[in-house]
This record gives C-alpha cells, structure tokens and sequence, in this order.
C-alpha cells in the first residue's frame, strides 16, 4: 500500500492538496521573525500588560506574514523553481492553476485584520512587512533579482521589523533608540543569512536572470561576503553593549562569533556543498546572540 502523506501527484479534482498548502508556506521559515518578535519584546525591559499580544505578534510573524510572503514567492518564482526545484507545490501541479497566487493573497488579507489587533504600532508594521514581501517577489519591483536588495530586504523583514514590532508594541509606543539601532544590526546582518538560501538555487537563477551572489561573484566569494556581513554587524553589537556598560553580554556575543568565523573558514572550502552545514553551524550562534542582546538590552531599560 503507498503512503499517502508522501504522495507528490497532482490532485485529480484541481485543488490544492493540504500537505502541498503547508509546503507552500513554509513552517521551517517562521522561527527568524518569530524569534526577533519575541527579542523586542524581551529587549523593552516591562511584562506585557496582555499576553494575548505576545501570541496575536508571535503567529503574525511566524505563519501569517511569514507564510504569506513564502507563498508569494513561490508564487512568482513557478518558473525558477521548475528548474532547480520541480517537486516544490506549485511547479509538481500538487497546488494547481492560480491556487498559488490565491492563498498568498487571501493571507495578505489575513495578515492585515490580525496586525490591527495589535494597535497603531502592529498595524503599520505589518503593512510594511506585507509590501517588503511581494516588492521582493513581484513584478515590476521583485528585489530578489538582486544579490545585494534581495537579502537586504529579507534581512530586514524577518529580524529588525519583528523586532521593533514585538518592542513598540509592548511599550505602546516607539521603543528606545538602543533597540531600534541593534534590530536593524541585526536585520542588515542577515543579508548573509539570507544569501546562503542561494546556494541551492544558481543554475536557476542563472538561467532566469537572476543576479544572486553566488551567481556574479562565484560561491566562495559569495560565502566571503555572506558571513563578513554576519561577523561585521556582530562586531559592531558587541562594541555598543560595551559603551553601554553590558561587557558580559558583548563577551557571550564575542565567543559565538568566533564560532561562526571557523565555521565560515570551512564552509568557504566547499560553498555550495556546505551551505546547509553552515546555515546550522554558523547561524545558531548568530541567532543565540540576539537573545543574549535583547537581555543586554532589558537590563539597560530597568
């Protein structure tokens, strides 16, 4: 008897399977935006008065706007993914027709009636995180083109805007200026995070016109720049908290910096194949070390 859970065929009625819409949208995708949300919070220094907005924020950014923007782009990446992925929803048939396009709009949606719970600050967040996810998908902006916007952008949605959401939404109001400059530190060092996801993709892009770093650069220069960012944006953390007298906080953030920067030097042997290793080995520490500063932060605010 075949087992149905991994059946890849197309659904003979034309309509999407289930299992194919949770493909669709990611899961594995929403712990960035999820856990940046909850450093902001975490970061403001007070308990929120309703945890209700500590859930409502944590599953917008995860499986709402998170999933809404990887439906839409593999919405509009159906060709690139027939190429370097067919097997992903869209391009295997399992989701047919416009279904694609149809669920990422109807979570735009979703996204937006969820993100006016959460008051003036959620609301306008959440608008620009659903412009930030099809300018970088879509036609006629579609940023992912870039090797340098693309990242950028992505970077910025899915660290520093969740973070300043989960803060300013906590505070009621426009967080400090500390939390404001270490979200968007971390958020432009993600550009080398999000650039790893390239790896996997650069017969396609190249095919598809697609300017990713892999592509123009090569995969070990691309690997340079990629954890550069990371390490860079890292340093520059590490020398704030110092000035702002949290010395144990940048010494944490130091040690998990080195980790990534041996881990960068063997990933850069082998990019392309390593890529995945390094999305594990070198961005765990990345990402422990935005805890360690939204803690660094609350004590500054106590």
């Amino acid at each position: 008897m075949s087992d149905l859970s991994l059946d890849t065929r197309p659904n003979p009625s034309g309509l999407p399977q289930p299992r194919a819409m949770l493909e669709l949208i990611k899961p594995i995708t929403w712990f960035p935006p999820m856990w940046a949300y909850l450093c902001g919070i975490i970061s403001v220094g007070v308990w929120p008065e309703s945890w209700m907005l500590v859930v409502l924020g944590v599953l917008l950014a995860g499986p709402i706007v998170c999933g809404m923007s990887q439906a839409a782009n593999d919405w509009c990446d159906r060709h690139v993914d027939a190429i370097n992925e067919p097997d992903r929803p869209i391009p295997s048939g399992r989701i047919p027709g416009r279904w694609g396009l149809y669920i990422a709009l109807a979570m735009t949606v979703l996204a937006l009636a969820v993100g006016w719970q959460l008051g003036p600050w959620g609301f306008g967040a959440t608008v620009l995180g659903v412009l930030a996810a099809w300018a970088y998908s879509a036609e006629p902006v579609r940023a992912k083109r870039s090797g340098w916007w693309g990242p950028g952008l992505v970077g910025l949605s899915y660290e520093s805007l969740p973070w300043f959401t989960g803060a300013a939404v906590i505070a009621a109001g426009a967080p400090r200026f500390e939390i404001v400059v270490v979200a968007v530190l971390y958020g432009l060092g993600a550009h080398g995070i999000m650039t790893i996801n390239d790896f996997k993709a650069i017969e396609g892009d190249r095919q598809m016109g697609l300017r990713s770093l892999p592509v123009t650069m090569g995969p070990v220069d691309a690997a340079t720049v990629a954890g550069t960012v990371m390490v860079l944006a890292q340093l520059v953390i590490v020398f704030l908290l110092l000035i702002w007298g949290a010395p144990i906080h940048a010494g944490l953030i130091t040690l998990g910096i080195g980790v990534q920067i041996w881990a960068l030097g063997r990933w850069r042997k082998d990019p392309a194949r390593l890529a995945p290793w390094f999305n594990g080995t070198g961005v765990g520490p990345y990402v422990l070390g935005m805890l360690v500063a939204a803690f660094a932060l609350r004590g500054l605010g106590a």
